[in-house]
């Protein structure tokens, strides 16, 4: 239900609700979603939208749409981070916080369901939030009936735990690399941490780690983008720090030490990057969680590392505190008890480096390779050091600062006994009470496997320093530890390969004869064989073991070292100018040193110099490679883009064809597939189908299923024509053998009816005998019962009649009662029925007269209406009636008129000299006094004359005046005449005519002004449509007659009209010629122009 265009966020908002009204939930959020996704939407007030987003979030999720919430919230951020950031933190608040209430709501449910178990073991049995049900879990709901724990928390509890974990994934999408809502991205994923904590999430709080992780490195990534988060700032990084150490926390509370130790190198990662350093406190939970993940990952090493690190920054944390250079809050609540428990552990764990790897490696040269090291740098620069860890570095660094004293009295003692004092023979039976009492503290019972494997490697060096070999049963007996920390001769064993494999012990077990022997051969030294082979040992070079006595493989290693020592001592002892030279040479070059010191150091200043100035050279030389190279590898990834665009472009088209064909063929080979499978199922016969399927089609299945048919229809003929005769044979033979002994089976089946008749009719007999003998021993027992019996029927029946007719009596009682006030209930409503009825019809009798008078008035008015129109037609018809009549009356005066003229143009009119340079002398003497005009021409009066009578004027002094030549302007009318007036020849005419006899134009040898050529109009123009110039030439001025001719009267020959003529059919070929222009007195006369309207 698309809201209109024009829908404004409070419309939206009123209609949602009332959707909501009338139980249309699912209809109003899609009405919010629309409006929400709307482009419209981004110009309407933050106010008015902000009520429409709550009542959508709450909507979304009372119907668990995370899609639809992740839209609409989306745009609604777009649309406020500009504006408003308050009313997005609170609607997204909102929508979490409704989330979780609804996860609280499922729980209290499912502890409904089942209040026998523990709320704490809500929701672990479900391992992936986001994966549907498995198989077996569809089949354990249909074949198990019971509602368990686990099946009541998949029904209820698990979705709207899926859906909160999505409204977190959502609110973190939206919100990442986004500085205006850094602080609330933050704070969901603390939410978030607490979400996978509460209910111990692991496989979603791997995703949550990960794709805060994705975020962070696409904001380094997109940096430039509008609203970018800033890393370099302190705030931003400090935020994201606090999230890590966060995520830290969560991760080693739910023992992920893969997940705890990415966290813990993103962290090393942004500490890095910031500028400011973290406060002692928060390092202080790092180098913790640190301890723990090494601990569980066997690296004893780090371990003790990190337990250093960890007590150097409680020594710092108190001493800022006590100088006053640090605040509290910034620093770990530091005691003189904790100092002390972290010195323990810091020695304690120390202690617990093992002296010989117990790595499984193929040996010490594998131990030192480059991806070992690597591991070791990274770890290393984790912790902050400057290089890489030892067990003798951390001892010396113990001692510095005086964690002897700091540490207990029983980690002190096992320092010194593993250490400092020699004693092969009691190291184990002084250790044994300091295991015992280190196992019974659970914070570090972890350590006495890692001391166990110390004592032994102590227990060895010191046993070969004095024995060259000893009973392995005497070894047994020394190693013996308190329970539960005995150890086997297995594991003794296995302790002494390793030792001997990673090149620390040289040992040979002779078990023919139970004898540990040590290598005393001076050339073979385990030691000695691999070059760096101490990287099987947390020892390193500098050995700690006290030592009685060197090895002979040491003596003869060291025998040139100690003769060198040796003859140095004696000469000096020997020789006293030896000391002298020495001496001498000494100062000499003491002399020289200071002599060339000035020039030296101005050759160190040159050379300063010149390698300043070739660094200078080489970093312009290196920046410009660099910008080209720059360049080069710009265009080169542009290029590779494109090549990549359109790789994937044609592997797309590729795919898609391949997908369609797969798809036609899958189609197909199912097709096959299920035709093969019914015609199996319609057989019972064997039937030979091809290894591949695909060459089948409709034809070929369709002959193999009638093949089948018939081997099928065949095989059951025969299969029932022998099974027939098979069974025909054996009736057969067995009615001949049958009747051989009829007659004894008769005989024998008499005998054994007659044996179970007489047995059965015995049987009866006796049982009914019994059953007669207790049915009377019965009746005699029960007979004393029957007085009892029948008073108790009595007075049971008796007290129900009583009872029946009390309620009897009280059930019509309160008959009556309902009855009567059901009457009343009864007339009471039927009198307001009443009243209601007729005012109902008042009503009604009102309504119809208020309809019937307004419909008397409309007829009324409708009617006045009607007569009214009818006056007005009929006044309109008497005055076009009077109208025609003036028009026949006008009409018929024009024609008597035209009728007139006609006469008077065939009357002959007297013919009159004219003249246009004098005056003529014979004038009627009935004419008017004439006027002498300039240049001898003759008066209008005389042209229209001479028209009339179609005669020329002539001078009077024709002979004795020539015409003048007329210059100037000449009306068209007279360009086809002469000088003297007289028309044109036919070659003259018009370029009508010139273009109709195929002559083209003509050059023209005259000025247009001499009026030899005469313009002729179209023949498509008005009346002169249809004149013959040659038919009738004109004689006079075009003056002559004079006055202003109507379009009208120009077609008219005789008086009459042009429409008459026109009336009549004309040849196509040959079209009468038009009549001679009447003379006209310039007068307008009504009618002309309708006249030739009605004509044309």
């Amino acid at each position: 239900m698309a809201p209109p265009p024009h829908s404004k966020p409070e419309n939206t908002l009123k209609r949602a609700q009332e959707l909501i009204g009338v139980k249309q939930p699912s209809a109003a959020l899609q009405l919010l979603h629309e409006h929400v996704v709307s482009k419209r939407t981004r110009n309407s007030p933050i106010a008015s939208l902000e009520p429409v987003m709550i009542l959508f979030v709450e909507l979304c999720v009372d119907l668990r749409k995370g899609k639809l919430a992740k839209d609409g919230l989306y745009q609604y951020k777009n649309t406020a981070q500009n504006t408003n950031v308050g009313t997005i933190e609170l609607v997204f608040k909102k929508f979490i916080e409704l989330a979780e209430q609804k996860v609280t709501e499922a729980q209290a449910k499912a502890d409904e369901v089942q209040s026998s178990l523990e709320t704490s073991a809500t929701t672990q049995n479900v391992d992936d939030l986001e994966a549907s049900e498995t198989p077996e879990s569809i089949l354990l709901s249909t074949v198990s009936g019971e509602q368990s724990r686990d099946r009541t928390d998949r029904a209820i509890v698990t979705p709207w735990l899926k859906f909160l974990w999505e409204t977190y994934r959502t609110v973190l999408d939206i919100f990442k690399n986004n500085a205006r809502l850094e602080i609330m991205y933050q704070s969901t994923a603390h939410q978030a941490f607490q979400f996978c904590s509460k209910y111990a999430r692991k496989t979603e709080f791997r995703r949550l780690c990960e794709l805060l992780r994705n975020h962070l490195q696409n904001a380094a990534k997109f940096s430039s983008q509008m609203h970018a988060i800033n890393l370099s700032d302190p705030d931003t990084l400090q935020r994201h720090l606090d999230t890590r150490f966060q995520q830290l926390n969560v991760a080693v509370e739910l023992e992920l030490w893969q997940e705890a130790f990415r966290s813990v190198e993103d962290i090393h990662t942004l500490l890095n990057l910031s500028k400011r350093p973290a406060k002692n406190i928060m390092m202080a939970n790092y180098f913790e969680k640190l301890t723990r993940i090494f601990l569980v990952s066997e690296n004893y090493l780090f371990h003790a590392a990190a337990w250093s690190r960890y007590y150097n920054l409680l020594r710092q944390s108190a001493a800022a505190v006590a100088s006053g250079q640090s605040p509290k809050k910034d620093n770990p609540a530091v005691t003189e008890a904790d100092m002390t428990k972290a010195a323990s552990f810091v020695l304690l764990s120390a202690l617990s480096i093992p002296v010989i790897s117990t790595s499984r490696s193929r040996g010490a040269l594998v131990d030192v390779d480059q991806a070992r090291n690597n591991k070791n740098s990274r770890l290393t620069n984790l912790l902050g050091m400057s290089q890489a860890p030892t067990r003798a570095i951390l001892f010396k660094d113990a001692l510095s600062k005086g964690l002897l004293k700091r540490a207990r009295p029983e980690i002190r003692d096992l320092y010194d006994i593993l250490e400092v004092d020699f004693h092969p023979l009691s190291i184990c039976k002084k250790i044994s009470p300091i295991l015992a009492k280190i196992g019974a503290d659970e914070e570090m019972k972890k350590y006495v496997g890692p001391l166990q494997q110390v004592i032994l490697t102590r227990l060895f060096q010191q046993l070969s320093q004095v024995y060259d070999s000893v009973q392995i049963k005497f070894v047994l007996d020394l190693a013996q530890f308190p329970d539960p920390f005995q150890v086997t001769s297995g594991t003794i064993e296995k302790f002494i390969m390793n030792g001997c494999k990673k090149g620390d012990l040289a040992i040979r077990v002779d078990h023919a004869i139970g004898v540990l022997t040590f290598d005393s051969d001076v050339f073979s030294s385990a030691k000695a064989m691999h070059a760096g082979s101490g990287a099987g040992s947390a020892e390193g070079e500098g050995r700690s073991v006290q030592r009685l006595q060197s090895t002979p493989a040491e003596i003869v290693r060291s025998q040139l070292t100690r003769l060198a020592k040796s003859l140095f001592v004696t000469c000096q002892y020997v020789d006293p100018s030896f000391n002298d030279e020495r001496n001498k040479a000494k100062e000499v070059a003491f002399l020289r040193t200071k002599e060339g010191a000035e020039q030296e150091h101005l050759d160190t200043l040159a050379r300063r110099e010149i390698i300043t100035r070739k660094k200078e050279a080489a970093s312009s030389a290196l920046a410009a490679k660099e910008k080209e190279e720059a360049t080069r590898k710009r265009i080169r990834a542009q290029q590779a883009q494109e090549a990549e665009t359109q790789r994937l472009v044609e592997e797309q088209r590729a795919r898609t064809q391949q997908r369609i064909q797969a798809e036609q063929a899958r189609v197909q080979r199912e097709e096959i597939e299920k035709q093969l499978k019914e015609l199996k199922q319609g057989t019972k016969v064997d039937i030979d189908i091809p290894d591949d399927i695909t060459e089948l089609d409709s034809s070929r299945i369709r002959a193999l299923k009638l093949a089948a048919l018939e081997k099928e229809k065949d095989q059951l003929a025969e299969q029932l024509r022998i099974t027939g005769k098979r069974i025909d044979h054996l009736e057969r033979a067995y009615r001949k053998e049958e009747v051989k002994h009829l007659k004894e089976d008769y005989e024998q089946q008499m005998k054994d009816d007659l044996a179970a008749y007489e047995k059965a009719k015995a049987e009866e007999l006796k049982e009914a005998e019994q059953k007669h003998k207790e049915d009377v021993a019965l009746k005699h027992r029960l007979s004393r019962l029957v007085p009892s019996y029948q008073k108790f029927v009595t007075d049971v029946k008796q007290a129900r009649k009583t009872e029946f007719e009390k309620r009897s009596r009280q059930a019509q009682k309160e008959l009556e009662a309902k009855k009567a006030a059901r009457v009343k209930e009864i007339k009471e409503k039927r009198a307001i029925e009443k009243r209601e009825r007729e005012e109902r019809e008042r009503l009604e009798r009102e309504e119809e007269e208020r309809q019937k008078a307004e419909a008397e008035a409309k007829a009324k008015a409708d009617e006045e209406r009607r007569q009214k129109f009818a006056e007005e037609k009929a006044k309109r018809e008497e005055e076009r009636r009077k109208l025609d009549e003036q028009a026949a009356l006008q009409r018929q005066r024009e024609e008597e008129a035209i009728a007139r003229r006609a006469a008077q143009k065939q009357a002959p009119a007297p013919e009159r000299p004219i003249s246009r340079g004098q005056p003529s002398e014979q004038a009627p003497a009935v004419a008017p006094p004439r006027i002498a005009l300039p240049g001898g021409k003759p008066s209008w009066r005389d042209r229209e004359a001479a028209r009339s009578s179609s005669q020329t004027p002539s001078a009077p002094d024709s002979e004795a005046a020539p015409p003048l030549k007329r210059s100037g302007y000449i009306p068209p009318a007279l360009r086809s005449r002469g000088a003297d007036g007289s028309p044109a020849p036919s070659g003259g005419s018009g370029w009508r005519e010139r273009e109709g006899s195929g002559r083209g134009r003509e050059v023209r040898n005259e000025s247009p002004a001499t009026g030899a050529g005469r313009f002729e109009p179209p023949v498509s123009r008005g009346s002169f449509r249809d004149r013959d110039i040659s038919d009738k030439a004109r004689t006079q001025s075009p003056a002559t007659g004079g006055g202003y001719v109507p379009p009208a009267r120009r077609g008219m020959q005789d008086g009459t009209r042009g429409r008459e003529s026109e009336r009549e059919p004309r040849d196509p070929v040959e079209a009468p010629p038009p009549p001679t222009q009447a003379p006209s007195d310039g007068k307008y006369r009504p009618g002309m122009f309708s006249r030739k309207r009605e004509g044309q």
